[in-house]
């Protein structure tokens, strides 16, 4: 059996359809092998850990290297690495919960009025809203 082609420029026209099949699981054969090989090569040349961590560390330093790509270095930890995300995780669970902590312990505005800190009470958002509305709305109708 042929494989049905229209286009009579085909260099598959008139092909068994046996030595198509082989051909394709042949050229897949091939490409596995590729991979195979590339991955060999590839984990063969890869950096040990100590490498990477202080390629990290040397990232972090400079001012040119955006911190996206230092995220993807391995950490400086003895974690495994397959639970790197959730030790990430935790960090940031535990600095969101040391800044909520120091928030509900912060003085309030008039204990900082009395220390000195502040000079005069602090306007609230609300109020401070609704005066540059009103003099939005004033430039616009020309009064101010």
């Amino acid at each position: 059996m042929s494989i049905p082609d229209i286009c009579p420029l085909s260099p598959f026209r008139g092909l068994n359809i046996g030595v198509f099949s082989a051909l394709q699981s042949a050229a897949i054969d091939l490409e596995r092998k590729l991979a195979a090989q590339n991955l060999k090569k590839d984990l063969k040349n890869r950096p040990q850990r100590e490498t990477l961590v202080e390629r990290k560390r040397l990232y972090k330093s400079s001012c040119r290297t955006p911190n996206w790509f230092i995220g993807n270095i391995l950490p400086g930890s003895n974690v495994a690495p397959a639970i790197v995300g959730q030790q990430k995780e935790l960090q940031k669970h535990m600095r969101a919960d040391d800044l909520n902590e120091k928030l509900a312990h912060r003085p309030t505005a008039e204990e900082l009025i009395k220390e000195g800190v502040l000079h005069e009470d602090p306007t609230s958002a609300d109020e401070l809203y609704r005066e540059r509305i009103e003099d939005q709305y004033a430039r616009c109708e020309g009064g101010a």
